[in-house]
């Protein structure tokens, strides 16, 4: 650890400094005040030891330009015997602790053990939150991806707002709920999340607006909901468009009063936490075929983040797909694993129905069963591959007396040929290496078909 020593008596200085390398420290010392500033501003300090009084200078100074850094190292603060009453006032402002002199060298080092530690958790804090809120941000390049970043932001900023976040299934609306939690000021708060579709009418009810003992058969003591057990953090509703009109009634109220009535209770108990609530429902639509309350929709959607579904990005699928490989890579311990070009255009080309979520499941597959290190076209499903799998594994074809060959790979070839332009911007030397044709073949086919 790096231990920055303040004080303008010599002597002091290199007693310290002593001291600390002797406990494993690397030391730097300094006589005035400005020399520590500069220090402090230049290189990382893990702990400060300043005098008070440093010749016509304060100690409060380092303190104050101490705390202002982006990782403020520990400071304690040196003060002579019968002083003690300023050191106290410079704990208040951001010291760890402070000492008299004379002091012992045994209360010295476990002061300096404690301040060390101290950082260090503040460090793994830090550490931890960064990577939760790296771990929740979605990956992506696009245009789509930098938009719902930039609403994250926003509304992270403000936290108190309801937020209603919808898309279709596996676009990852949960992910969006956690960046929004993380990147919030109730970070430091539980995140709790409910599939709302999962649970029936009852135990949904318990389980947000928690019941007293005796509320109903099984009910042996007090429970608090997750309305409450959320605290100042948040709670993410999931599925919201599936609940009951019974719950949707109390929620409403529960969103208007900030308070809540347990299942059996009598008692209002307020709540703290911040709503996040997710659908893939078109909610409107709800609302007109009467299955949703559209006061309750206004209550919701203060705030609306539209996850767009992968298709809509399609420039980020070799991003995520890498991600997710890497990943797999880690849990199988097979660090070499990559995909092959072949594997990445197929994967970049399909729609994927089920989203995000279903690209994961895709590469983790391919992961598993890929041979040596790299992950090749025949790894992933048959419907990435343009095949349909049968019961026995292998592709189905359907033929009858009205099929035509000729018509069939003249319908393909003609597919083709607009995909590999539309992949290449237009660029017609780009789409014939795609396809793997001079581009004399590759005119010519375009001619045959109309498409010159």
């Amino acid at each position: 650890m790096r231990v920055l020593i303040v004080d303008d008596e010599f002597s002091m200085r290199e007693y310290l400094e002593l001291l600390l390398a002797k406990w494993g420290h690397d030391v730097q010392v300094y006589g005035t005040v400005e020399g520590a500033l500069t220090a402090l501003t230049t290189t990382e300090v893990d702990l400060v030891i300043s005098d008070l009084k440093v010749g016509s200078d304060t100690g409060f100074r380092v303190l104050k330009v101490a705390r202002a850094l982006p990782f403020p190292p520990e400071v304690i603060i040196i003060t002579a015997f019968g002083t003690p009453a300023t050191a106290i006032e410079a704990v208040r402002e951001g010291a760890y602790d402070y000492i008299c002199k004379p002091f012992d060298n045994a209360e010295l080092k476990l002061l300096v053990t404690r301040a060390l530690e101290k950082r260090e958790i503040r460090g793994e804090n830090l550490r931890l939150r960064q990577s939760l809120v790296g771990a929740s941000s979605m990956v992506g390049k696009s245009a789509a991806v930098a938009q719902v970043l930039s609403l994250i932001d926003k509304v992270a900023a403000s936290p108190r707002s309801t937020v209603l976040i919808t898309g279709e299934s596996g676009t990852g609306k949960e992910l969006v709920a956690r960046a929004i939690h993380t990147r919030s000021d109730r970070s430091g708060g539980p995140f709790m999340a409910i599939n709302c579709a999962a649970l029936a009418e009852g135990v949904l009810e318990s389980e947000l607006f928690g019941h007293v003992k005796g509320a109903y058969t099984g009910a042996t003591s007090d429970r608090e909901g997750l309305l409450v057990a959320a605290q100042s953090g948040t709670l993410f509703l999931d599925e919201i468009g599936e609940i009951s009109p019974a719950i949707q009634v109390k929620l409403l109220r529960v969103l208007q009063e900030r308070t809540l009535r347990p299942v059996g209770g009598t008692q209002e108990v307020k709540f703290e936490a911040r709503i996040v609530a997710a659908t893939n429902k078109v909610l409107e639509q709800e609302v007109t075929a009467g299955r949703f309350r559209e006061d309750l929709l206004y209550r919701l959607n203060v705030i609306t983040i539209e996850v767009p579904p992968l298709r809509a990005r399609r420039e980020d699928i070799p991003l995520l797909a890498q991600h997710f490989l890497n990943d797999a890579a880690e849990e199988l311990g097979r660090p070499g694993l990559h995909f092959v070009s072949d594997t990445v255009d197929l994967l970049s080309r399909y729609d994927f129905p089920g989203n995000v979520r279903q690209l994961a499941n895709i590469v983790e597959r391919a992961a598993t069963l890929s041979s040596g290190d790299e992950v090749k076209p025949e790894s992933l499903p048959p419907a990435l591959r343009g095949e349909v799998e049968t019961s026995s594994g292998q592709p189905h074809i359907s033929l009858s007396g009205a099929f035509s060959l000729e018509r069939f790979l003249d319908e393909a070839e003609s597919r083709y040929l607009k995909e590999a332009l539309r992949q290449a911007g237009g660029v017609k030397g780009r789409a014939a290496e795609l396809l793997g044709l001079s581009f004399r073949s590759f005119r010519y086919r375009l001619a045959k078909h109309g498409l010159e």
